[in-house]
């Protein structure tokens, strides 16, 4: 009989609070924060530091990479690592629409003024145009030699462009109506990293890796003039350029450029590189500029004065002094942050007194709001507020699980935090060393941790204070465990020490008090650095595995040696002993576990069991079955009687450092180098290995396939190498179409290919059906039975064309271009024959046209050579220009009742204002009535 397990998938995630590959953005009230979370988005209330909401898409396992709040303030573009974007409504905390095109991370997004349009560069090098009101990808541009980096839409005065900077350090400017690259500049000798544009649209910035900020100016005529109509530039003899270096200013920071970003108002420009600064500047005003410029002239006349009976020489005042690009842009102040800053962001709208809010998303899994451009001199940005209690500042090093599994301890460097299993909240957070092992004292009150410089620090979880740090060990501790019999706790070493220590009751010197301590009560002194020390569950044996790859066995109550574990070519770091005494597995950085009988010390089996080293094993209480975690970042689930690999957990983005095991195995918490802490819950829901191996199989199959495919088809000269090894050049074109194939496409691609198949069947049983009718005397034919899926709609009246307009429906908008590319050649012809039908039964007409001039575009060749087709193309002609006519008239008819009821609207609202107003004789006759009495 096939044996069942039961299968483990993912509860939670938490203990990130900004993860460092992407930027966090305000919301449009600048109440919440919107930050990256790994593969998930979370919304933070500043007020409350609590999370507020998760976005989550449980088919995403890829890192968000780029966040971006649209113009219409409640949908946020959320770029991944692998190449998708996602359109999140923040009101609902849903899902609205996928976008796939990109091969690698999404690194910069940019909407244009109407949030109708998304513009998104990537890693790949290639810029996408997103049409997000019909949910489709318009066209790639082609252009940029390395990774995009700022991308900006110009849309005012009627432009229709896109900038975009890349680490190229290359500036291009894209006409959007005619889809290719109008002008590049030079824009710094070194990567660019970062772009943004003014409120008015008529100065760009850009930051590199240089210390200088550069300025452009926009020429808006320029830009909107097409090229027939341009003048001469008379300085440079060619035509004049719509973008002209303007100026540069020098920044403090040494560091590349990270976030470069105007005020929302346009009065100030922040800059944020790669370290713990933030430089603001202040956009000055014409009348700012012209004080200023008179300050410079009056200090000036003052210095002549007194140079007169000197030896300094008179420099002229210009009294027609014209301003400099350095009067324009004037630095404001600097807020030093406590680490190193990831990204920044300004609160919309300025406060009463001209100040602005910003906030900081740190690399420390933290977030800084502060308060600048305050009138104080000695004091101008003050901070407001930290969120940095519900995750750890680095990577967790230790978990451990109280006995009644309600409560959790992580452990990382300067900190311990306990969790309430349940609700996932930080219930406590506690200064400590660089924590390296931890478990609960007996009872679930106390934890007692082991630190790197070898204290044993112990806490009282209900005052929330360190109640002893002892000095253990010479060395870090690198394992701890409490007795079976819970009397004491056993502590291993890179001082070459095995510690035992038990539990007591001692009176406090200073309170009189009496509190828990740790008693030291005998030393095991062994040859090298002890890495792992366990006990069997019935406290005979204690196991210790060293720096020397051994694992060495004793027992625990005259510590005389029993046996002697050796096969490991690298150290076990971990090992775990089964509850019934008869399994002991060693995890090693050899990428192995081992199984040892402890009865003889015989190795029953070595399995390679992952592609980095094994940071931690646990079995699960009562069973053989074992967890393992790894610097691969998988977490596996193993068989040991049958040495089978049950099931693979992914989802950490870096190393595995860490595990603990629930009671009875109905929950798994692991913690990474990611600062995530996941939680992963065993289900009702069976699991065979047969059908486990056959899913791996199948996604590895469809990922060589797609991957083949797509290398196959690549244009000469975009890196492909030919069969000799050589990279083959050629010029690719500017243009290319947005989608990308995937699994979801092609299996569209496949839904599609089934519903026209269905409906050549039963096109074929109608027609043998009449032709029968007139050869049968009466015409008593029965009607053919319809096809199974057509009748489980349970829809008698629909037709087979219908049946494929339904079947297109249920595809996802974003995909529908990449799947109809699947289907050959003689089903595209039976599709255009259902294309007709839509068309003149006035069916989906907006939807028909799409697929039509699709598919003509596509297929333009073939479809002119087949005389076939010609009656079929002429009967759509005639439908689709009736049609399309009808549809413009009722288009033309909505658009004017919508303007004329702005204009009702409009009036109304000048009528209530004006009816509002007193007259000036009513306000006057009311004052004198007024009696002031003292």
């Amino acid at each position: 009989m096939v044996k069942t397990y039961l299968r483990y998938v993912k509860d939670s995630c938490f203990g990130v609070i900004a993860s460092g590959n992407s930027n966090s953005v305000y919301n449009e009230e600048g109440t919440h924060i919107i930050t990256p979370s790994l593969e998930d988005t979370k919304v933070w209330n500043i007020r409350t530091g609590l999370e507020t909401a998760c976005w989550h898409d449980v088919d995403n396992k890829a890192e968000v990479t780029s966040i971006l709040r649209s113009p219409n303030k409640d949908d946020y573009a959320v770029g991944y690592s692998d190449g998708s974007i996602r359109i999140w409504r923040y009101s609902t905390n849903s899902l609205i629409i996928t976008f796939n095109g990109h091969k690698s991370a999404v690194t910069a997004l940019a909407f244009n003024n109407t949030g109708s349009y998304l513009a998104s560069g990537s890693r790949d090098t290639d810029l996408i145009v997103w049409d997000v009101i019909s949910e489709q990808g318009l066209y790639r541009l082609k252009g940029h030699k390395d990774q995009i980096t700022g991308l900006k839409f110009l849309n005012l005065n009627g432009a229709n462009h896109l900038i975009s900077v890349s680490k190229d350090t290359l500036l291009k400017l894209w006409d959007l109506t005619t889809q290719h690259c109008i002008e590049t500049l030079i824009g710094h000798r070194s990567e660019i990293w970062g772009l943004d544009v003014n409120k008015d649209e008529t100065l760009i910035v850009t930051g590199a890796l240089d210390q200088e900020l550069k300025f452009w100016d926009i020429d808006t005529e320029t830009l909107i003039t097409g090229l027939d109509k341009l003048e001469m530039d008379a300085e440079t003899e060619s035509l004049k350029k719509a973008i002209k270096y303007r100026g540069s200013i020098a920044r403090a920071s040494k560091e590349r450029v990270g976030t470069l970003k105007f005020h929302p108002s346009g009065r100030f420009l922040g800059c944020q590189g790669a370290d713990r600064n933030i430089e603001l500047f202040k956009v000055q005003s014409e009348e700012e500029i012209k004080k200023k410029i008179a300050r410079r002239k009056r200090r000036q006349r003052e210095k002549n004065k007194k140079s007169k009976g000197g030896k300094a020489e008179e420099k002229p005042v210009e009294e027609n002094e014209k301003p400099t690009f350095a009067d324009e842009i004037v630095p404001l102040t600097l807020i030093k942050a406590s680490s190193k800053i990831k990204s920044f962001d300004f609160k919309t709208a300025l406060n009463k007194d001209g100040s602005f809010n910003i906030m900081a998303a740190l690399s420390n899994n933290s977030i800084e709001i502060y308060t600048s451009g305050l009138q104080s001199a000695d004091q101008p940005t003050v901070q407001n507020a930290v969120i940095d209690l519900h995750g750890h500042r680095s990577d967790i090093r230790t978990l451990a699980l109280s006995s009644d599994d309600e409560m959790l301890l992580s452990g990382s460097n300067n900190s311990i935090k306990i969790w309430n299993i349940h609700t996932k909240q930080c219930i406590r957070t506690l200064d400590s060393g660089y924590a390296l092992c931890s478990a609960f004292v007996p009872g679930n009150k106390h934890v007692i941790v082991g630190t790197k410089t070898g204290q044993l620090e112990i806490y009282d979880i209900s005052s929330s204070s360190l109640i002893e740090s002892i000095d253990a060990h010479d060395g870090a501790i690198w394992s701890l465990q409490i007795r079976p019999d819970k009397k004491g706790f056993v502590t291993g070493s890179a001082d070459k020490d095995v510690k035992f220590w038990d539990f007591q009751l001692v009176e406090d010197e200073k309170t009189g008090v009496r509190r828990l301590s740790a008693i030291h009560m005998r030393t095991l002194r062994m040859s090298d650095d002890v890495l792992c020390v366990r006990y069997s569950q019935n406290q005979k044996l204690i196991a210790i595995s060293l720096l020397d790859s051994t694992v060495k066995v004793f027992y625990h109550d005259t510590l005389k040696f029993f046996l002697s574990l050796y096969g490991h070519k690298l150290p076990v770091l971990s090992m775990d002993i089964s509850s019934d005494n008869t399994l002991i597995a060693t995890a090693s950085a050899d990428k192995s576990i081992k199984l040892w009988g402890l009865d003889f010390g015989d190795c029953h089996k070595s399995i390679f069991a992952h592609q980095d080293s094994i940071m931690q094993c646990q079995f699960v209480w009562g069973t053989h079955y074992l967890f393992t975690v790894s610097k691969d970042k998988l977490v596996k689930y193993w068989d040991c009687d049958k040495f089978e690999n049950i099931q693979k957990l992914e989802g950490h983005h870096s190393e595995v450092w860490a595990l603990a095991v629930g009671k009875y195995g109905n929950f798994v918490v692991t913690g990474s180098h990611d600062r995530s802490i996941r939680i992963w819950k065993r289900t009702e829901e069976p699991l065979f290995l047969e059908e486990e191996r056959d899913k791996e199989y199948e996604q590895m199959y469809n990922e060589n396939a797609i991957n083949d495919e797509e290398r196959n088809n690549l244009p000469i000269g975009s890196g492909v190498e030919n069969e000799n090894g050589e990279t083959m050049e050629t010029d690719t074109q500017e243009v290319a179409s947005a989608g990308k194939k995937t699994m979801e496409t092609l299996k569209a691609g496949e839904t599609i290919l089934e519903a026209i198949e269905i409906y050549e069947d039963e096109k074929g049983k109608m027609e043998e059906y009449e032709q029968l009718k007139k050869i049968t005397p009466g015409g008593n034919v029965p009607r053919p039975a319809r096809n199974p899926y057509i009748l489980a709609l349970h829809i008698p009246d629909i037709t087979p064309e219908e049946y494929v307009l339904r079947e297109i429906k249920s595809i996802k908008s974003s995909e529908l271009e990449e799947a109809l590319l699947v289907l050959p050649f003689s089903k595209v012809v039976m599709l255009f024959e259902s294309i007709a039908f839509w068309i003149e039964k006035e069916l989906e007409i907006k939807l028909a046209c799409r697929i039509l001039f699709f598919l003509l575009k596509v297929h333009q060749n073939q479809l002119t050579a087949t005389k076939t087709m010609m009656v079929t193309l002429n009967r759509i002609k005639a439908a689709t220009k009736k049609n399309i006519q009808k549809q413009k008239n009722i288009i033309g008819f909505n658009l004017e009742a919508l303007k004329q009821l702005k204009e009702e609207y409009d009036l109304e609202r000048s009528a209530e204002f004006f009816d509002t107003e007193e007259p000036e004789e009513t306000v006057t006759k009311k004052r004198k009535h007024i009696v002031v009495s003292q």
